[in-house]
């Protein structure tokens, strides 16, 4: 082996590996005796095209250019739904509910037929079949809210109500004729429809100033002949965030944090109580409609995904006992759940490998690939695999997945540490994973350390954890990553002085905010950022327009934690990545940044990605980015980078 400096490593795994080499999957369904999901394809201009695997084997449905992608709530979700001989999904370009039939997969994909017809500014997203029809929430821009709706608004917001908004509500779809009817609406976001054989139907919906996972109400209505009615609130409320309604006989299940961690619950005749209670999450923060973490079995039994600090993993839970059984955990990602006759299908995601479609048998345990490598393309001596870290910071801790350098044939220079990535998650409520990442591996490959942070606000830790951040964005996340970075350097694991971070989104904005607001790094990576939290509280769309509020406690902190308004403390180089369509962070306020550090003779590069939005979906922009990112943070910590291996 031979010694080399760290960060100068060779490595297999380029820019073009990062780019193209995993196969994105999303929304797996199930039905007919089939399997369905999503392929996200950067070499097709990230066009999502839908698979259908049985036992004849794998067929796509859905030919170019039909991009398969719902833009409701700007981040989408449940873009399909399995009918009986079709299958109905929401092309991305007009974002009308298309569908195709099953026989179309004995040979070329059919070319897809509209079901409906609506017009630029009308959205659907989180389809459902319910025997006849397709349910679904719909979108609809420069619409005005019925009255009743408009006045209830008006109650709870006062003279802050932004009557511009788009107008969201429930919708049932003829499949045969188009017709569209309101099944309920008055509220400001809804999601999960889920009909019951037995004439129920079960949905959430909430309000300003909430997200999701702050505070949503699970309704039940009469549901029979098309028609909703007599809808009557079951559970939730401003403080109980509630998940996944699904029936199971007459009984409905869901997931509550009413305990202080997302716990699977249920609603019958004797009134709400908890199936599982548990310091464990059994759901996540719907960012996305149509998330699937626990699927009902049979009558008496379920399996969930469990997140106990960070780590998961699936048990199988009996409803009427309140009882779990360890099911699985050699995976470190399960999402998706969907039902098969053998067993559980699911997305597995794994620290070594790239994720795949897998069948778990509930009978044999044996876990089947479906789709996807068996194994990473590139020596597993390359590949760094994570480890769960906890931390102080402030006045509690904090936690992370650290990856040390790895590479077979280079070990680093005796007596040098190597130079620290810090990755800072988007959301900011979400987490990191432990699944592989290409772009954390392109760094250790070449011997820098990454630390990805799941900073106070992370979901995987229950309520009280994730509430941390609420009043302290800017705060408590960027005291977090700095303090990762004085845990690792204080172990001897890496060079504090060659401290990097980076991250998009909401982590554009910690990276930013720890930029300005400490001194413990020396460059940084904004990947469509924030950087003036007012004029994003200002401009970013219906779901997220009183996020700023919650998680700054809004007033003058809004402006005390903008980084664009403290550009005098930034005195590092930063690099701004930005997709020209994104609605979500617009562009103005990367390029405000990049002025204001211009202005100052700081080192300062921006890139402009076109068609793209709230991330980067294209190969070609993809590989740029890791390529630009890499380059920038070399030169600017003098690191000199290694040719890439052959």
């Amino acid at each position: 082996m031979t010694r080399a400096a760290y960060g100068t490593w060779p490595s297999p795994i380029d820019a073009e590996l990062v780019a193209t080499a995993s196969t994105r999957y999303g929304n797996l369904r199930s039905g007919g005796g089939a399997l369905y999901w999503l392929e996200a394809r950067p070499l097709e201009r990230g066009r999502s095209a839908l698979v259908r695997h049985d036992q004849d084997g794998r067929k796509e449905l859905t030919p170019a250019p039909f991009d398969v992608r719902s833009r409701v709530y700007e981040y989408g979700g449940g873009a399909f739904c399995v009918g009986e001989t079709e299958l109905y999904f929401v092309n991305s370009a007009d974002q009308n509910i298309h569908a195709v039939p099953f026989a179309a997969a004995a040979a070329a994909p059919a070319t897809p037929r509209a079901i409906t017809h609506s017009p630029p500014d009308e959205r659907f997203g989180d389809l459902v079949w319910d025997g006849s029809a397709v349910l679904a929430v719909r979108e609809r821009h420069g619409a005005e809210p019925s009255a009743g709706a408009a006045r209830e608004r008006a109650a709870r917001e006062g003279a802050t109500a932004r009557t511009k908004e788009p107008v969201h509500d429930l919708v049932r779809v003829d499949v045969a004729s188009g017709e569209v009817r309101v099944l309920h609406s008055g509220h400001d976001f809804y999601a999960a429809p889920t009909p019951a054989a037995h004439g129920r139907l079960a949905f959430l919906a909430w309000d300003h100033p909430n997200m999701p996972w702050d505070g949503t109400q699970l309704l039940v209505a009469d549901y029979v002949y098309g028609r909703a009615h007599n809808a009557t609130v079951v559970a939730g409320g401003a403080a109980e965030s509630i998940a996944q309604p699904a029936w199971c006989g007459e009984r409905l299940l869901f997931v509550s944090d009413a305990g202080g961690y997302w716990n699977l619950h249920a609603y019958d005749q004797s009134g709400v109580y908890p199936v599982l209670a548990e310091e464990a999450e059994h759901a996540g923060p719907a960012w996305q409609l149509g998330d699937s973490h626990y699927v009902v079995i049979s009558a008496r039994h379920a399996v969930v995904r469990r997140v106990r600090h960070g780590v998961q993993s699936l048990a199988v839970v009996d409803l009427e006992r309140g009882l779990a059984s360890p099911l699985h955990d050699d995976c470190s990602s399960y999402s998706a759940l969907a039902h098969t006759a053998n067993g559980v299908a699911f997305l597995a995601g794994a620290p070594d490998r790239p994720s795949r479609v897998v069948e778990l048998g509930l009978r044999d345990r044996n876990l089947g690939v479906i789709d996807g490598p068996t194994s990473a393309p590139v020596p597993a001596d390359v590949v760094s695999a994570p480890e769960t870290i906890t931390f102080p910071s402030g006045r509690g801790e904090a936690h992370a997945f650290f990856y040390p350098p790895r590479n077979g044939s280079r070990q680093g220079l005796a007596g040098e540490l190597p130079p620290l990535v810090v990755t800072t998650h988007g959301g900011p409520t979400s987490s990191a994973s432990a699944d592989l990442s290409w772009r954390v591996q392109f760094y250790t490959s070449r011997g820098w350390a990454v630390a990805d942070v799941n900073y106070r606000g992370s979901t995987g830790y229950g309520r009280a954890y994730r509430e941390q951040l609420n009043g302290a964005w800017g705060v408590a996340d960027v005291e977090d990553c700095a303090a990762c970075v004085r845990h690792l350097a204080a172990e001897g694991r890496v060079d504090a002085n060659r401290a990097a971070i980076r991250g998009g989104s909401a982590g554009g904005y910690t990276t930013l905010a720890a930029l300005a607001f400490t001194d413990v790094f020396r460059v940084g990576a904004s990947h469509y950022g924030v950087g003036d939290l007012a004029a994003l509280d200002r401009d970013t769309h219906k779901f997220e327009s009183r996020y700023v509020g919650t998680l700054t406690g809004g007033g003058d902190a809004i402006d005390q934690r903008s980084p664009l308004r403290h550009a005098a403390r930034l005195n590092c180089p930063v690099i701004f990545l930005q997709g020209a369509d994104d609605k979500v962070v617009p562009p103005s306020q990367a390029e405000a940044m990049r002025d204001a550090l211009a202005a100052k003779g700081i080192a300062v590069e921006h890139l402009l990605f076109q068609g793209e939005g709230h991330g980067f979906r294209q190969a070609k922009n993809i590989r740029r980015a890791v390529e630009a990112e890499h380059a920038f943070f070399g030169r600017v910590l003098g690191i000199a980078s290694g040719e890439d291996a052959a």
